[in-house]
């Protein structure tokens, strides 16, 4: 792959290594964030000229961006240059690129920042997973980010992107509409709560049993990707899509993975064999030990990641720990709380951590479900069985530094 890059550029790409060296080494970080940021402050252009000659999926949506990144990965094979650190925004897209040459990339893409990505990189696909609520803080009202979608997927500029899109999320439908090439996919989604109402009229939406629609004409469009169950369908091809990692969620971001990894040239079979091989994503749906505990970590953010995980605790009875912080990466609002299905842990004990447990707490009150607050986390009974632990962000990260791999 030939550079072109000038002089400029070539600094701004000395400078942004230098910045994550020395974050490194005087162990503040991987550096991903403060490196980019000086490579584009250096050379505004860095991230256009780095993505020349390469072939780029884009990953974007509130939940999933992650483990399907991850599963994009995985079942295209070989080397695959990604951001693997979670920096999701251009600084962090800047440093995965300047780390390697590599011709095939994958890059997971903050919702808010899809338009500006795709303007810079012009990626082969872009997959559209969902959007729902999320850091209510500061993040847009979710139809707004829809709308901005639309306008840049309608760009005639972008007349050659290949979108993958969820047939069933209204919002996902309304921003893919106008763009050239579409690939609906028909796979699990059971959170609906952020589309109850049209996205083109605001009237309300009718939700039936694996479809939607409004009078104004919008509906759910005709797939061509499906999963019923472990049995998926690109196309003409099917596979049998089974996963290491947990969850119906999975398996629908899976069926968007291997959809998209079809447009770049990758057999059905092939990157769900790949896939299969994936038992945790940085950390999530693996198992680790902490002071005697044995927990599987699940992080969800926000309504719609609670909604998806609390799906795979098992109705046995069993001590659930939650922990909750409202940092800034998290979000400052843990209102949201409200919005979670709790009710969906009675029979179950749960533990509540995190700064702010005592929210969680007396969420859980109100859904009736049986509680205990830890302030002292080294208190709680031992349990013989894996503790499913769901945590939002920063608390994922404390828990995953306090504990080990079993």
């Amino acid at each position: 792959m030939s550079s072109g890059r000038s002089l400029r550029e070539n600094a701004a790409i000395l400078a942004l290594r230098g910045v994550n060296g020395a974050s490194r080494l005087l162990r503040r970080g991987a550096g991903t964030v403060a490196g980019g940021r000086v490579g584009l402050r250096l050379a505004p252009t860095l991230l256009a000229t780095l993505a020349r000659e390469r072939t780029i999926i884009a990953v974007s949506g509130t939940n999933g961006k992650t483990t399907t990144t991850a599963l994009c990965v995985a079942g295209w094979g070989g080397e695959v240059t990604t951001n693997r650190t979670g920096a999701n925004m251009p600084a962090g897209h800047v440093a995965a690129l300047a780390g390697s040459t590599n011709e095939h990339v994958v890059l997971e893409v903050d919702e808010a920042w899809l338009p500006d990505v795709i303007a810079a990189t012009g990626p082969r696909v872009v997959v559209l997973l969902n959007l729902s609520r999320d850091q209510l803080d500061r993040a847009n009202e979710v139809r707004q980010l829809a709308e901005r979608w639309r306008l840049c997927l309608g760009d005639p500029a972008n007349a050659d992107l290949v979108v993958v899109a969820n047939a069933n999320d209204p919002l996902v439908v309304y921003a893919a509409l106008d763009a050239a090439n579409v690939r609906w996919c028909d796979v699990p989604t059971s959170w609906t709560l952020d589309a109850r109402s049209c996205p083109r009229c605001t009237l309300a939406l009718q939700h039936g049993e694996n479809t939607w629609h409004c009078s104004c004409g919008l509906a759910k469009p005709l797939p061509t990707t499906s999963l019923a169950g472990t049995e998926l369908r690109v196309g003409a091809t099917g596979g049998e899509l089974e996963l290491a990692i947990p969850g119906q969620f999975n398996r629908a971001n899976a069926a968007l993975a291997a959809t998209a990894l079809v447009e770049v040239g990758v057999g059905l079979e092939e990157s769900l064999a790949r896939m299969r091989a994936v038992t945790g994503v940085e950390g999530r749906y693996t198992i680790r030990a902490w002071n005697g505990h044995r927990l599987r970590l699940l992080l969800a953010k926000n309504p719609a990641g609670f909604d998806a995980l609390l799906s795979t605790v098992p109705a046995d009875g069993a001590d659930v720990w939650v922990a909750i912080n409202a940092n800034v990466a998290d979000g400052r609002d843990p209102s949201w709380l409200y919005d979670v299905v709790f009710e969906r842990l009675s029979g179950h004990r749960v533990w509540c951590f995190g700064e702010r447990r005592l929210d969680l707490a007396t969420r859980l009150d109100y859904a009736g479900v049986d509680f205990s607050v830890a302030d002292d986390p080294f208190g709680v009974p031992i349990s013989p069985e894996p503790i499913a632990l769901l945590a939002n962000y920063t608390a994922f990260q404390e828990w995953m530094a306090r504990s080990v791999p079993c």
